[in-house]
């Protein structure tokens, strides 16, 4: 069973929070215990799980990353001009599973789920699956 949210992003890169929606996924789902995979179809972006609580902690990955995989590397060939986002979502990746207890979600204090922009802004989609 999987369901599909829809996410707007305002950045070339950013960092969104969707575990509010991630939530609500669930609930849709009716998923009580077990696993659920948050997943991004797209090439350009990816899902994490960082810290909430200080959103200088998004902002600082956002940075590292674009000093790591700067957009204006003279060696790049893909014609569209997004190398560096296609490596930045390979960085972190498509997608993240979190454990679902009493059907929340098991997530430690600090931590959310992000939704990781690397070629926006855009409309996106994540598939919640359980």
């Amino acid at each position: 069973m999987q369901t599909t949210i829809s996410v707007r992003t305002r950045a070339r890169n950013e960092l969104v929070d969707i575990t509010g929606l991630v939530r609500d996924a669930v609930s849709r789902l009716g998923l009580k215990d077990g696993v659920v995979t948050v997943f991004c179809p797209h090439t350009t972006a990816a899902i994490t799980i960082d810290e909430n609580a200080d959103p200088a902690v998004a902002r600082d990955l956002v940075r590292t990353l674009d000093h790591l995989v700067p957009a204006d590397q003279a060696h790049f060939t893909h014609l569209e001009g997004n190398s560096d986002s296609h490596l930045k979502s390979t960085l972190v990746g498509a997608s993240e599973q979190v454990l679902v207890e009493g059907g929340q979600l098991s997530l430690g204090t600090w931590q959310a789920i992000y939704f990781a922009e690397f070629d926006g802004p855009r409309s996106r989609r994540v598939i919640i699956g359980a």
